[in-house]
């Protein structure tokens, strides 16, 4: 299940969500458990960097891992301020960079990292992959 919240900013459409993450988590070998999906301010994900991860910037996606065994589960914080200012930077639909930040975030849920550049080569592709279904 997943379940959708806002925080101080108004709804993107995200009907085609559910089925796409449900499919990709599945490609993975992995179970859909329960998700949430907040999306809000800047202000609000720096508050919330700060308190829990010790980070003092702003970021566009954090995510909170409750997996497991092969049980996908977790909250995905986004800023929708950081999504819409990276869209413009990398020359890409608001849209596309949304999707983008979920499925990067539903990725990390998976198993994947991006601490390393072997690792963020690998979750890339996989970003890539996914976005290509849609």
């Amino acid at each position: 299940m997943i379940d959708f919240q806002f925080i101080n900013v108004t709804p993107p459409n995200l009907d085609h969500i559910h089925n796409w993450v449900s499919e990709a988590v599945l490609n993975e070998q992995k179970i859909l458990g329960d998700l949430a999906l907040v999306i809000g301010t800047d202000e609000w994900l720096l508050e919330i960097n700060q308190q829990y991860l010790q980070h003092d910037y702003f970021t566009d996606v954090i995510t909170f891992d409750y997996c497991f065994d092969d049980v996908v589960s977790g909250d995905l914080l986004i800023s929708l301020d950081r999504v819409f200012d990276n869209a413009q930077t990398f020359n890409v639909s608001r849209e596309t960079e949304l999707n983008r930040v979920i499925i990067h975030g539903v990725l990390h849920l998976c198993g994947y990292k991006d601490k390393t550049e072997e690792d963020i080569k690998i979750i890339r592709e996989k970003e890539d992959y996914y976005l290509s279904l849609l």
